[in-house]
């Protein structure tokens, strides 16, 4: 079966992703759809995630939604009571980002027994890193000449990578349907931009 399929592509279909997740649907829910309003849906991911805090045991959930125009993500996170706050409480956020703004789309696959690799086969587990430039990682190290003698100071050599947002799912932790559609949301992603890239490139 087509994992597009299962997933869907439509605002209902969406929904019912962010109800199976269990995770605070109605909250969820609400700030995806108002963040995508009326546009149609060409794909979406819905991904939860479980980590461990000393002895507190909280959740994540990220939504991915690819539209015409847009690339939408949205992140909910659980908090624990604190000074500031008598009860638990939950956060969650939304950000648009253009298609046209989005500079990568980095799918890494990990793969069990690559010598008998068949072609289709599920990866043992995917890693979904996209970057549209508001976060930027920069890694340094001293730069040095060709003199293995040489002890004077060259300064610093780096690269910058954008880094916004990276997602692992892996076939043991999440699933072997979630990879089938971070896959295909990756794909849908892929192509999206580079649709919109296209324009430009033959316009010069």
């Amino acid at each position: 079966m087509d994992p597009m399929a299962k997933s869907g592509t439509t605002t209902q279909g969406l929904r019912t992703a962010i109800e199976r997740s269990g995770y605070y649907p109605a909250l969820v829910a609400e700030a995806v759809e108002a963040a995508v309003g009326g546009e149609p849906i060409s794909s979406y991911l819905v991904h939860q995630e479980t980590t461990f805090d000393s002895n507190e045991v909280r959740r994540h959930v990220t939504v991915l939604v690819l539209t015409g125009n847009r690339f939408i993500v949205s992140h909910t996170d659980e908090q624990a009571a604190d000074a500031g706050s008598p009860s638990p409480y939950a956060t969650t956020s939304t950000e648009s980002v253009k298609l046209s703004s989005i500079s990568s789309v980095v799918l890494s696959r990990v793969v069990a027994n690559p010598e008998s690799y068949t072609p289709g086969s599920l990866p043992r587990e995917v890693v979904l890193t996209i970057g549209w430039g508001a976060v930027s990682r920069i890694d340094l190290e001293p730069a040095a000449c060709g003199d293995p003698n040489c002890d004077s100071d060259h300064g610093y050599t780096g690269n910058s990578t954008a880094d916004d947002l990276s997602l692992r799912v892996s076939e043991a932790g999440d699933g072997p349907e979630a990879v089938r559609q971070t896959l295909a949301f990756a794909q849908a992603l892929s192509e999206a931009t580079a649709a919109t890239a296209a324009p430009s490139a033959t316009a010069r």
